[in-house]
């Protein structure tokens, strides 16, 4: 768990805390309970690194044949 939260924090990463925190002020400010609940949850999706997919979701594998074809070119005049 210290592990993910450690680590890989890239740009984007900071970018989605930031706009999580920032909707979790402005719940306090507003006084609006579902706004801090959608905050809290931009926020640990941050801090975890999760995403919509979750973790591995989006995995798509990777094709390994190496068949190359060759291309025929024409000459266009």
């Amino acid at each position: 768990m210290k592990q993910i939260i450690f680590s890989n924090w890239t740009f984007i990463r900071f970018l989605r805390l930031a706009m999580g925190i920032a909707i979790v002020v402005q719940a306090v400010i507003a006084k609006d309970i579902m706004f801090g609940i959608a905050g809290l949850l931009f926020t640990g999706l941050a801090v975890f690194n999760l995403g919509c997919c979750g973790s591995g979701g989006c995995y798509t594998p990777i094709n390994k044949s190496n068949t190359t074809k060759d291309i025929i070119y024409e000459e266009v005049d």
